[in-house]
């Protein structure tokens, strides 16, 4: 398998960038998720690395080698497309078996290699079936066989279960981790889905209008977000902002909301930031009556074990989840209480991380990114 690392990937169509400035390492053997919003150009960035598309400037290394500039056929990298492409005419015996048949493979070798794919996907009993006569998820699992046979370097998918219903779309999900985990393989995977993201991948890279905002493990993501677009994407429900003016002075440990003091993550360094913005999950929000800061019940969603509640508070909306038996009813008024050690500070007019101490952001330019 391989390393991929790309180095300042840019993409032009005309006079619209559609990747800008990209830089990321996906390691030997990572499962390494592509995220965003339609659009965002993950798709691109993935076609890139593929050599469907060729970049307008910078690198993709392949195991060290710059293939920026090759063409698909030089890569060694196997692509599965979100509907599958399959040949209609064959079967699936010969649909798995033709990428070898036309490399120039012995049949006997052929034979062997599509008996030993079909069974890690347990497609054998279906080899000599028509394609077209299969469910999605037989067809998706010969379009994997297909990718599988030809032992590539790297494997990329672009939302490979996006024609599934919600169900099974979960069970294939556990199937494809599973496989990956067998394989050992470098597996480069687009989807818009960040709940997938967070199942699967073992590091994720959050796109937004072509640039990467932040790349990490799935919990620095989620915990650790360096911009409010990630803050938002990432998270079900997405982590509340609650907005406030500066400025800040260094070392300040609290702010005045509404008149309440509430305590907001150190800053060690001078900021120029003038609007701001307190990042907190819903889950580390906790309802309690003798808190100063404040708010008003205007919704509940019961969720089992668990309860969305959504209060009007004087710096917007807050949606807090909460043990479902925690008595909350529209109308009442109570308390919030943050934990300190579980809230972000965003700079509300870039959008930017201020917490200037973790040791995975970086600048890019005048935007705060972070990477794994």
């Amino acid at each position: 398998m391989a390393e991929i690392v790309i180095r300042n990937l840019r993409k032009e169509f005309g006079e619209f960038v559609a990747v800008e400035g990209s830089d990321f390492t996906i390691r030997d053997g990572e499962f390494f998720m592509l995220l965003g919003p339609s659009g965002c150009g993950k798709t691109t960035t993935l076609r890139m690395i593929a050599g469907l598309e060729l970049p307008t400037s910078g690198q993709i290394l392949l195991d060290g080698q710059d293939v920026a500039q090759m063409p698909a056929s030089a890569r060694d990298i196997a692509f599965v497309f979100q509907m599958f492409a399959l040949y209609p005419h064959m079967n699936v015996r010969r649909n798995i078996s033709y990428p070898l048949i036309s490399q120039g493979m012995r049949r006997s070798d052929v034979r062997q290699r599509v008996g030993e794919v079909s069974r890690i996907l347990g497609i054998e009993d279906i080899l000599d079936r028509p394609v077209g006569a299969l469910s999605s998820g037989d067809r998706q699992r010969v379009a994997l066989g297909r990718a599988i046979v030809r032992e590539p370097k790297a494997f990329l998918m672009d939302e490979p279960l996006g024609a599934l219903d919600a169900e099974f779309r979960e069970h294939m999900a556990e199937e494809l981790r599973a496989l990956h985990d067998r394989m050992g393989a470098t597996t480069v995977y687009v989807t818009h889905d960040q709940l997938e993201a967070m199942q699967m991948g073992d590091k994720i890279a959050v796109m937004n209008h072509g640039v990467v905002e932040q790349w990490g493990t799935p919990q620095e993501i989620y915990d650790d977000p360096a911009t409010m677009f990630v803050a938002d994407f990432i998270g079900s429900p997405p982590m509340n902002f609650l907005h406030f003016d500066g400025p800040l002075e260094p070392h300040a440990n609290s702010v005045a909301l509404a008149e309440a003091a509430v305590a907001i993550p150190r800053l060690e360094q001078q900021t120029q930031a003038r609007k701001f913005a307190l990042g907190v999950r819903p889950e580390h929000i906790r309802l309690e009556d003798d808190s100063s800061y404040r708010g008003q019940v205007i919704a509940t969603e019961y969720l089992g074990t668990t309860q969305i509640v959504t209060l009007d508070t004087p710096n917007g909306d807050v949606k807090a989840r909460v043990p479902s038996d925690q008595p909350a009813r529209i109308g009442d008024m109570t308390g919030l209480a943050f934990n300190t050690k579980t809230l972000s500070l965003f700079d509300a007019e870039t959008g930017s991380s201020l917490i200037l101490d973790r040791p995975h952001l970086r600048t890019v330019g005048a935007r705060e990114i972070a990477h794994g």
